[in-house]
């Protein structure tokens, strides 16, 4: 009997504890996050007052659905830039991935979850050269994620002859316009599950207390031990991954591998990360932040179209949202230090 006590105490205390630190998480991600959660309940309110059907369950869902794109890419920006780095591949490896992937099936006849996996593979190969390249030589990742963005869009346009390729596969098709239960889309579950995973990654891991010691004082994290090339090879590898599963699910959503897909993603994807509180300088930044920071795009990107905005305009209003957000980072940080001195 006191075995059966102490068991049940034990479970208990681990179900109280869980309860305890998420309600500390909770607190500290509204405390954290406060300007840009007020920031976009006001958007949302604005919006809504200008078109009051930005608040139907069909919009919100669709918000909710091409916001989950983004953060695919953004999650492991998020990480990128914490690092001190920056990947400009993203858009471009969506572009190759869903050609690739629809051409397996569309083409070849190739199973769906075969064609699904070479094509995370394809995304994966591109991100771990990203990474062998920053992690070894001296070549700042600006300069090789733009090359690899080249060389990746330009293989999407050589491998579909600059042509969309149509699937007629539903099985495939459903992956990015399927629902769950018939009422969750299906990119927001696989949303919800990488979520979790990132959010276990950088605050639960050794490897997220890596990146951001990396991306602090990367001679400090040298000397403690970390090996800092392979902390920098994961992160882009990662990033390659994670734009993979936004082409394919893009091109599912689509019915066909568009080469011109994912043009301006990596834009977006910074942006997000950006507008979450993430310093573009290393070391500081939150996967919540991020969330509420692609949140604000999507919310926007929606509202505009609601309003009839053209989309060359809203590119303007994307880079002027960027600019604001890096240079109040930049007032943050010179706040910072002159209260420190």
């Amino acid at each position: 009997m006191p075995q059966v006590s102490y068991n049940k105490d034990s479970k208990e205390n681990i179900l109280s504890g869980f309860i305890i630190d998420l309600g500390y998480g909770i607190k500290n991600f509204i405390k954290d996050n406060l300007g840009i959660i007020i920031g976009l309940f006001v958007l949302c309110i604005i919006i809504t007052l200008i078109n009051p059907s930005f608040l139907t369950s069909n919009n919100l869902l669709n918000v909710l659905r091409q916001t989950s794109t983004n953060l695919y890419l953004a999650l492991a920006m998020t990480m990128i830039i914490i690092l001190g780095g920056i990947d400009l591949s993203v858009g471009s490896i969506m572009a190759v991935v869903g050609v690739v992937t629809t051409s397996l099936v569309a083409l070849f006849a190739f199973p769906v979850w075969l064609a699904v996996s070479v094509g995370l593979l394809v995304g994966m190969l591109f991100g771990a050269l990203n990474g062998y390249v920053i992690a070894t030589t001296i070549i700042p990742p600006f300069i090789v994620t733009l090359a690899t963005m080249n060389i990746a869009r330009g293989a999407a346009y050589v491998l579909s002859d600059g042509k969309p390729i149509r699937v007629m596969s539903d099985s495939f098709n459903s992956i990015g316009s399927g629902y769950i239960g018939g009422v969750l889309p299906a990119p927001v579950l696989y949303l919800i599950i990488l979520l979790i995973v990132c959010y276990i990654i950088m605050n639960k891991t050794k490897l997220g207390r890596y990146i951001y010691a990396v991306g602090g004082n990367a001679e400090a994290a040298k000397f403690s031990g970390i090996n800092i090339k392979r902390v920098k090879f994961f992160a882009y590898t990662f990033s390659g991954l994670m734009a993979a599963i936004a082409g394919i699910v893009l091109a599912s959503r689509m019915f066909s591998g568009q080469p011109t897909a994912g043009s301006g993603a990596e834009l977006d994807a910074i942006a997000a990360v950006v507008l979450g509180g993430t310093s573009m300088t290393g070391g500081i930044g939150r996967i919540g932040g991020t969330v509420i920071g692609a949140l604000i795009i999507g919310v926007l990107s929606n509202g505009l179209n609601l309003m009839g905005v053209s989309s060359f305009w809203q590119y303007i209003v994307k880079g002027v949202v960027i600019l604001i957000a890096v240079y109040a980072d930049v007032l943050k940080k010179r706040n910072a230090q002159y209260n420190l001195s």
